[in-house]
């Protein structure tokens, strides 16, 4: 009997553990769908990102937040508010979550479309890999890394 009792445990435990993982996957998914759509929103950046994250950009720079969040004051030292509409939307595409613990990869292709048609500018692509962790049941960027996908 007891080894019937340790075995429905451990199923029980590994059927849990599939769960919370399907339900970071969901979150984070959320998470990154959402930041996207408003990343030309301060508040985005200020919820998405740790204090300790480590940019790479496609551009060759390494940055942290705190320099992210410098492009969000005016001149004027004012908090730039974001009313007017993005000059490009973000998408994620192919977006590979994979969980570990409190520990998270993402990886996806991210799609930028310049809102205005008539500009001529392109579609950009980038590969982007981003690592989160959970702290204190929330999850933030800890490292991303922005590989630009040059045109076909």
């Amino acid at each position: 009997m007891t080894r019937v009792v340790q075995v429905l445990t451990l199923a029980l435990a590994v059927l849990f553990m599939q769960s919370a993982a399907a339900s970071d996957v969901e979150e984070i998914t959320a998470l990154l769908h959402d930041f996207l759509a408003n990343s030309h929103k301060e508040a985005a950046h200020e919820r998405f990102w740790a204090e300790d994250l480590v940019y790479s950009s496609s551009a060759g720079l390494r940055f942290g937040k705190a320099e992210i969040m410098e492009g969000f004051v005016s001149d004027a030292g004012e908090t730039d508010d974001a009313d007017e509409a993005p000059k490009v939307k973000y998408a994620g595409e192919e977006i590979d979550v994979r969980v570990y613990g409190d520990t998270a990869v993402v990886a996806f292709k991210l799609v930028g479309t310049p809102t205005d048609a008539a500009s001529g500018a392109e579609v950009l692509y980038y590969f982007n890999t981003g690592t989160f962790l959970k702290r204190d049941g929330v999850w933030r960027v800890v490292a991303w890394q922005a590989t630009k996908i040059p045109p076909q």
